[in-house]
């Protein structure tokens, strides 16, 4: 099996104009400055000597800001830094994120000259009314546009969604969550909003016009959108805020559903429902479930809360590392 890294350089605010009604970029990243280029260099080398796996697939990845807004010489100089790397095999390609607008034919000319195979949209919502309540500045059409010439010039598509953004709903968080399926995107990333100092949400916090998804909304909301990604094989990168300093210790977090065990705790939503029979009295007194061993924790549960809740009912409840997931009852 290979391994796959990605090697996170991270630009903040590059050549963004839009301030999204969400976004203060250094606070919810913890990063304010541009690394240089020897910084770039040394943490490319740190990362590649920490790789223990000889089979692995290794991209370069330029996060943050918008890549292909900034100048085309700008864009050149930071591609160029990783072509060594290439070009003696020990990374594979780049990746990098941009906004749905500033994507052409040309643009993705040039990243294709400079090996990147990669390309995340940060899409956010495919709904028009969220959009602009939240000040993308792009439409929903854009982002079809922009993923339908990314895919066909066989790059790969990553399409960022976030949920219970001001004007948002269930039912559109779905619609988006279909949308990106339909446009074969290769991965996605979830993230529930947050209100974090000195943004515009923020303003509509202290006003009581806008109000956040509660931590139990935002897990109910993701455990509805993430099964339609992994039945249609897409590759979910993240499942809540990448935790700063600023979100830990709660100095720049206003209010959210920000938990540093969020998919923890959607993905043990979705193991209890396929628990929900056997969460009833019988006579039977054990209950032996095998889990495929990289679920297992799920399927107990953050805090055991699915084990918990089985022992109510059972006197024995097993969970056992297997192949393939399987529940037997009465066993002993």
């Amino acid at each position: 099996m290979i391994k796959h890294y990605n090697i996170p350089i991270f630009i903040p605010e590059l050549a963004c104009p839009f301030q999204c009604a969400f976004c203060n970029q250094k606070k919810i990243s913890g990063q304010d400055l541009i690394p240089d280029k020897q910084e770039i260099i040394n943490t490319i080398e740190s990362h590649l000597s920490s790789f223990k796996e000889k089979k692995r697939f290794v991209n370069i990845a330029f996060f943050g800001g918008s890549f292909t807004g900034i100048p085309k010489d700008e864009q050149e100089y930071y591609l160029s830094l990783a072509q060594p790397f290439i070009k003696s095999g020990q990374v594979n390609g780049i990746q990098i994120s941009t906004r749905p607008d500033y994507i052409n034919i040309d643009i993705l000319k040039l990243l294709k000259k400079y090996h990147v195979n990669t390309i995340e949209l940060g899409a956010q919502s495919l709904d028009d009314e969220v959009l602009q309540k939240t000040f993308r500045g792009h439409t929903a059409d854009q982002v079809i546009e922009s993923a339908k010439l990314i895919k066909s010039l066989g790059f790969k598509l990553g399409l960022q969604m976030m949920i219970g953004l001001p004007g948002d709903t269930l039912e559109k968080t779905i619609a988006t969550a279909k949308r990106i399926v339909e446009l074969e995107a290769d991965n996605t990333r979830i993230y529930p909003a947050l209100v974090i100092k000195d943004t515009a949400m923020h303003n509509w916090y202290k006003k009581g016009t806008f109000k956040p998804l509660s931590l139990e909304e935002a897990v109910m909301q993701t455990k509805k959108i993430l099964p339609l990604f992994l039945n249609a094989n897409i590759k979910v990168l993240r499942i809540g805020l990448h935790p700063s300093e600023g979100l830990v210790n709660g100095d720049e977090l206003i209010d959210g559903p920000f938990h540093l065990n969020f998919k923890e705790m959607v993905l043990t939503e979705l193991w209890a429902d396929k628990f929900q029979d056997y969460f009833k009295i019988n006579d039977k007194n054990t209950i032996e479930i095998i889990v495929p061993k990289n679920e297992i924790n799920y399927a107990i549960g953050y805090k055991a809360k699915n084990k918990n809740l089985l022992k109510q009912y059972y006197q024995s409840v097993i969970f056992i590392k297997g192949e393939t997931f399987q529940i037997n009852t009465n066993i002993y």
